[in-house]
Formats: C-alpha cells, sequence, structure tokens
C-alpha cells in the first residue's frame, strides 16, 4: 500500500489539480490511499466532496499532505515552501522545469527527495507523453492570446487576427512546429490568419503541409529566415523546445527593431527560460508588458487558465505512471520503464538530468546509477 499525497497547487494563477477523482477511484481500488488537501480541486471546479466520494481521505492544510504521504503529486514545479517539506524518502511526480531554475535544483538535491519530471518522460516512440497535453492546450491558449493581445486596448496594433472582407488578415509566424507549434497553427489558421511554420526538421514540415493542404506555409527555420519574417508579420509564437534543457535563444532584442511596433511576441517556451531574448516570466494576472515597442505575453503556466480542461487531460496522462509507482515502487517502476526513467531527475542529492547538468554546469550520476542509491524503496 503507498499513501498518494495531493496538495493545493500555491503557484501564481495556478488553479490545476495533480488529481482528479477518477485518479483517486482507479489508486483506491488498488489498495492505495489518497490524501488530498482540502479545497486544492476548487480551482479546476473539483468540490471536496467528489473526492472523498471516491475514496480520498481530506487533509486541512498542506503540512498534514506531506507529513502522511509518500509520493507527492502535483501540476507545478515546488515552490520554496513546498521544497522546504520535502523529505529524503518522498518521492515527488510534477512538472520541474529544472534547467533554467538553479535554486530550485539546489533545492531539491538539499531535500535528497527523488523528484521525476513530466516533461522528460518518453514513450517508446521517443515522444513526451506528460508534456503532450499540457502543450496542446498551451499552443491552442497561445494563438487566442496572441490574438487577443493585438488589440488596441491590451497594447496591440489593434487589428482583427482574421481580418475581415476586404481587409487582409494578420500575419503569424509560429516558430517550432512540434506539439505546441501545430495547435497555435491550427487555433491562428482557424480564425483566418496567414500562418507561416518554422522548423529545422524537413520530415516534420513534410508532414505539417501535408496535415494543413496549403492553407498554412511552411519554412525551414534559421536565422536569416526569422530576420526576413519577422518585418512582416503581426503576431510571432516561440515554440521551440529541447528535451530537458534551457529553451534557444531564436530572437535578440535587437530583432525587435525589425518588427511592427504593437507587434506581439507569446513564448510558450518560458518554462525552459524563454526563447526570446527579452523574455520574462509573466502570471494570468498581469501577462504581458512592452520592450521597443513591442508586446510580449509570456505567462509561465498558460494551461492554467483553462483548469477545467487542463487538469482532466493531465490526469488521463499521468494516471498510468503514478499507478505504476504506486502498485511497483520507484525503483522497480522506473527500471522496467527506460521511458519513464528518463523523467527521473533528482535522487539522494544526486542530479540524474544531463540537459540539467550542462545548462548549470553541475556534476550528474546516470539515473540507473542513481537508484541504486535509495537503501529501500520510497514508494
Amino acid at each position: 500500500m503507498t499513501t498518494i499525497g495531493v496538495p493545493r497547487e500555491i503557484k501564481a494563477d495556478e488553479y490545476r489539480v495533480g488529481l482528479t477523482p477518477a485518479g483517486v477511484r482507479d489508486l483506491v481500488s488498488r489498495g492505495h490511499v489518497v490524501v488530498v488537501e482540502q479545497g486544492a480541486g476548487l480551482g479546476s471546479a473539483i468540490p471536496d466532496a467528489d473526492y472523498t466520494a471516491q475514496g480520498a481521505e481530506l487533509a486541512p492544510d498542506a503540512d498534514t499532505v506531506f507529513a502522511r504521504a509518500q509520493v507527492i503529486v502535483k501540476v507545478k514545479e515546488p515552490q520554496a515552501v513546498e521544497i522546504a517539506r520535502l523529505r529524503s524518502d518522498h518521492v515527488l511526480f510534477c512538472y520541474l522545469h529544472l534547467a533554467p531554475d538553479v535554486e530550485q535544483t539546489e533545492g531539491l538535491l538539499r531535500s535528497g527527495a527523488t523528484a521525476i519530471a513530466y516533461e522528460t518522460v518518453t514513450d517508446a516512440q521517443g515522444r513526451l507523453p506528460l508534456l503532450a497535453p499540457m502543450s496542446e492546450v498551451a499552443g491552442k491558449i497561445a494563438a487566442q492570446a496572441g490574438a487577443s493581445m493585438l488589440e488596441k486596448p491590451a497594447g496591440g496594433r489593434g487589428m482583427l487576427l482574421g481580418g475581415v472582407p476586404g481587409v487582409a488578415p494578420g500575419r503569424v509566424l509560429v516558430i517550432g512546429g512540434g506539439v505546441v507549434g501545430r495547435n497555435a497553427a491550427d487555433v491562428a489558421a482557424g480564425m483566418g490568419a496567414q500562418v507561416s511554420i518554422l522548423d529545422r526538421d524537413i520530415d516534420r514540415l513534410r508532414e505539417l503541409d501535408l496535415h494543413y493542404g496549403g492553407r498554412v506555409t511552411t519554412i525551414h527555420s534559421s536565422a536569416l529566415a526569422v530576420e526576413q519574417l519577422l518585418p512582416e508579420v503581426d503576431l510571432v509564437i516561440g515554440a521551440v523546445l529541447v528535451q530537458g534543457a534551457r529553451a534557444p535563444r531564436i530572437a535578440t532584442r535587437e530583432h525587435l527593431k525589425l518588427m511592427k511596433p504593437g507587434a506581439v511576441l507569446v513564448d510558450v517556451a518560458i518554462d525552459q527560460g524563454g526563447c526570446f531574448e527579452t523574455s520574462r516570466a509573466t502570471t494570468h494576472s498581469d501577462p504581458t508588458y512592452m520592450v521597443d515597442g513591442i508586446l510580449h505575453y509570456c505567462v509561465a503556466n498558460m494551461p492554467g487558465a483553462v483548469p477545467v480542461t487542463s487538469t482532466a487531460a493531465l490526469t488521463n496522462a499521468t494516471l498510468p505512471y503514478l499507478v505504476k509507482l504506486a502498485d511497483h515502487g520507484v525503483r522497480a517502476a522506473l527500471s522496467a520503464d527506460p521511458g519513464f526513467l528518463a523523467g527521473l531527475a533528482t535522487v539522494a542529492g544526486a542530479l540524474t538530468s544531463e540537459p540539467v547538468a550542462r545548462d548549470q554546469a553541475r556534476e550528474w550520476l546516470a539515473p540507473e546509477l542513481a537508484l541504486q542509491r535509495l537503501a529501500g524503496d520510497t514508494a
């Protein structure tokens, strides 16, 4: 039997929760205990009664959740007060985005906890199954938010992205043709915008070209292509991902001079440090800022704006992995699945992510070796 703890998310403007009542039911039916902090699901329209109806136990506060649980399941990276609650026998399962976050990395290493990052777990095809659902949501929100930010009261150019008969639509540049980029392009094209997608992977560009049937322009990404397109577009969506590592910088402050005054930059890679030099994380309460006449939208938890959708989509993806942790313990669960093992970030004070180690100039230990440091199974 494993005790799983679900604390309320405390990051600014974060309304998601790490587990739905459906997930609770699955875990409880397998003989596990699920402890949910009171009010944890309210932001996602899930009352406490829905959790208890499926067998969850309610805890009055986060301290109680952390004290009782062996596995802590969350959505966003732990905040400082949460890191302080972690013990060496805890397994933390959530998004971490460690590469640009030295303070969080150091805190997790000091805690000795076993931390598994949703965003680096892979499947048999090398895809990112726990990042994909939130990437889908973030891509759609990026296009919606960008269209809204182009309105004059929001600080944008004052244009309707889709145009109207007799007036040309706006132009959108999506940099990165992965899950985020495709979903952003879907929504932008659906609004009637003229959309271009840049990517370095020729095979991916072929797939996108077939998908859109000519409705979206695909272009091989290069520094020159970015510079040539920036003066022409009204909205730029940065959707570049390097698995586990800091996002590459694809636009500098100098590039802003090429853009139209009031154009909008949406940086979906902000969790991984941002792909524009001028990016800094913002919140849903205060989502934008202006640099050199260009409006920046860099909300670090875009899917948190639609928690009813996001929470359900996230649990759908994470629950099979959480069941493995609860049923078999962390060592057995990770050792049996190389893709799950790829999500391991810290164990017993050791960093196990090579991209994070490279970005932060730290030593690291191969995950399979780090697991041997566990004196006894933690779940």
